[in-house]
């Protein structure tokens, strides 16, 4: 198997020693993690003579599900609270922890599990392949095949289909799977079995025309071959590198789940597909029901060299995160089936998110022999336990959201484990703070952890009437103070604060508006937001969009100093940042990050690049680069008390250190975080692999 190997590495090389002892036993979830990776045991990771035993502030439900997945010491946690892990919570521990210690586990015994809900599902997906190469083909495919008999119409019998083309079995005849396409009331069984035909000698001659298809979507699926695209064979030499965008749109950034990540990888796919010893690039993305409704195509080019390919979703548009487990042998087979017919074989897969989604091209990228890559970030590790340890365990969607980011933090773990090389988004401190959430990475470097290639923004490319486009952007903002997505005209002398990022409870806009209410801030800024999809957006983007309502009720005047813009395209973006940057000192603009996390900050980058001083959160990768009244402001966004004192400091901030910081902050983005630097930096690392 490739990748970092999950051993106890040397006492020099002891993850938890880099930030000190006291750091790891306050968070229970390092504690357990550096016990459970370096075989050290738990009382070397708690805090002295005498102590109970038990995890650092660990308490209820999370201590339980921590002892259930890691293995505490008998006695740990006392019996007593031992009840809130119940059958589900044990098989899916267990499943983990076999997957952790690399033990294969016999087809019959993941095949037992009945209750087949999500997280369970999960599991049993990415551990089959090792039970089959482990105890065969043959012995896999006759559990399976005796499964699929005792097992009724249902979901269930999609799942085992698909763990039969995981693995190349053949437990169905051609027959029995048109048969069983023909009769399922299950629209996901019916598509498994087709996909399950596919694979089958004479079996696409038993699957439908795809004229009898009942949507777009079936039609694709049903189609005889994949539409060709990408380099062909006489092209530059060069490693052809695919990389990941499964949530939300490459060119829609603001609008659900899409954000920096897909500005960043539009322009680091354009300026990629341009470097020495890279013949071309394919931004893979998905595309649902209504987004092919709209644009059929599976595939474009949007720059010399640099595709997107879309991989299709049986849903309206983009799979939420939580639920691409339910998409991922989907996406594994388009991937195989699009990736795998172009004219050159693919040579790099490049995922970025810890989530079903990538996994699911990392399945793909095995079936293709490719080299696979996978970019580590503390998320959602950081603050995990900070962010359950007020949950109310009465509350299901509380009890929910814990169990699913510890599945992240599952699928995380098992991205690094099948990496051909990781590499990390530096924090404060480098990757030190990585190497102690992901403590076999410590192997790396010498106890430093992976490299980090900094990542960067595309320059900026004024239109040849640059001057007018500003004018005009700064009419439209300040058109009417009646409109959501206006200022009143006579606000335009005032300083503002400006806020890009998709609508999503992590980016805080509410916060930010409750604190710039409770500051008194409205009575001398305006505050501008950009982002999410009114009348269109999905139901986290509206629930902010109504806290920010709710928030303003009782405020008129300030609701008619608030501008909640809708996304724009990049450029727009960046236009109007330099457009807020060049008014006079005492109509200056602030760009302000209210972010309870940001992995990297590429909207900050591009503010400090158009000269707008900069204020942005203390945890998170953005105080890699911004240093507190150096070239910026940090502040603390764990909650409204932390930002409020962040919009006082701005208040306070002189004229001098104002311009200081814009200055210095451009010059640091001019310096150290462009997109060509970037693409050079990864291309020496993709061009270092060896695919398969």
């Amino acid at each position: 198997m490739a990748g970092i190997a999950f051993a106890p590495p040397s006492a020099a090389h002891d993850p938890a020693r880099p930030t000190g002892a006291g750091q790891d036993t306050r968070d229970p979830l390092v504690a357990a993690r550096t016990a459970f990776f370096t075989g050290s045991g738990w009382t070397a990771h708690l805090p002295g003579p005498g102590h109970d035993g038990r995890l650092p502030d660990a308490q209820g439900e999370l201590a339980t599900l921590l002892e259930a997945e890691y293995g505490l010491q008998p006695g740990a946690v006392p019996p007593g609270e031992r009840s809130g892990t119940d059958r589900r919570d044990k098989a899916v521990a267990g499943l983990r922890r076999a997957a952790r210690l690399g033990v294969p586990l016999t087809p019959e015994a993941l095949l037992a599990h009945r209750e087949w809900h999500p997280r369970l599902l999960a599991v049993v997906t990415e551990l089959w392949p090792e039970t089959v190469r482990w105890y065969g083909h043959r012995h896999a495919e006759e559990v399976l095949r005796a499964t699929l008999g005792e097992s009724r119409d249902g979901p269930v019998v999609g799942h085992l289909l698909d763990l039969a083309v995981a693995a190349g079995l053949r437990p169905l005849t051609p027959l029995q799977s048109a048969s069983l396409a023909r009769t399922t009331s299950h629209r996901a069984v019916r598509h498994s079995a087709w996909r399950y035909l596919r694979q089958l000698p004479g079996g696409p001659a038993q699957a439908p025309h795809p004229s009898e298809a009942g949507d777009a979507y079936e039609r694709l699926l049903l189609a005889s071959a994949p539409p060709a695209f990408g380099p062909g064979t006489k092209e530059p030499p060069g490693r052809l590198i695919a990389q990941s965008m499964l949530l939300g749109g490459l060119d829609t950034p603001g609008q659900g789940m899409s954000g920096g990540l897909a500005v960043l990888l539009g322009g680091l796919g354009d300026r990629l597909a341009a470097t020495e010893g890279i013949s071309g690039v394919i931004t893979v993305v998905t595309a649902g029901h209504e987004d092919l409704a709209a644009d059929d195509r599976l595939a474009h080019e949007r720059a010399p060299g640099h595709w997107v390919l879309r991989l299709p979703v049986d849903c309206p548009s983009t799979p939420a995160q939580a639920d691409m487990h339910r998409h991922r042998p989907a996406l594994t087979w388009w991937a195989v089936r699009l990736l795998g017919a172009m004219a050159r074989p693919l040579d790099v897969v490049h995922v970025r998110y810890a989530d079903d989604g990538s996994l699911a091209l990392v399945d793909a990228a095995e079936r293709l022999g490719a080299a696979r890559v996978f970019t580590a970030t503390p998320d959602p590790h950081r603050g995990l336990a900070e962010r359950h340890a007020a949950s109310d365990p009465a509350d299901p969607r509380a009890a929910d959201a814990l169990r699913q980011d510890l599945h992240r933090v599952f699928l995380a773990d098992r991205l690094v484990q099948r990496a051909d090389r990781v590499v990390g988004i530096p924090g404060r401190g480098g990757t030190r703070e990585l190497v102690r959430h992901f403590p076999g990475l410590a192997r790396l470097n010498e106890g430093r952890g992976p490299s980090a290639p900094p990542e960067g923004i595309a320059p900026y490319r004024p239109a040849p009437d640059e001057d007018v486009r500003r004018d005009e952007a700064l009419q439209q903002l300040y058109r009417d103070g009646a409109r959501p997505d206006a200022l009143d005209p006579g606000d335009r002398e005032l300083p503002a604060l400006l806020c890009v990022g998709r609508l999503h409870p992590v980016k805080q806009q509410d916060l930010l508006v409750r604190s710039w209410l409770a500051t008194g801030s409205h009575r001398t800024t305006a505050l501008v937001l950009v982002g999410g999809s009114p009348g269109t957006g999905t139901e986290v983007e509206d629930e902010v969009r109504r806290r920010i309502e709710t928030l303003l009720a009782p405020y008129p005047q300030a609701a008619r100093r608030l501008a909640l813009l809708p996304a724009l395209p990049n450029t727009d973006v960046r236009r109007l940042q330099r457009a807020l940057a060049q008014r006079g000192d005492d109509s200056c603009c602030w760009y302000v990050c209210p972010s309870a996390k940001e992995e990297f900050g590429i909207a900050v980058l591009e503010a400090m690049d158009a000269g707008l001083p900069v204020a942005g959160p203390r945890r998170g990768g953005v105080a890699h680069y911004l240093r507190d009244q150096v070239n910026g402001l940090l502040m603390d966004t764990s909650g409204q008390a932390g930002l409020m004192r962040g919009l006082r400091r701005i208040a306070a901030t002189s004229v001098d250190d104002r311009r200081r910081y814009a200055a210095a902050g451009r010059k640091l983005v001019a310096e150290r975080f462009s997109v060509t630097r970037m693409a050079v930096e990864l291309a020496a690392h993709y061009t270092a692999l060896h695919p398969g």
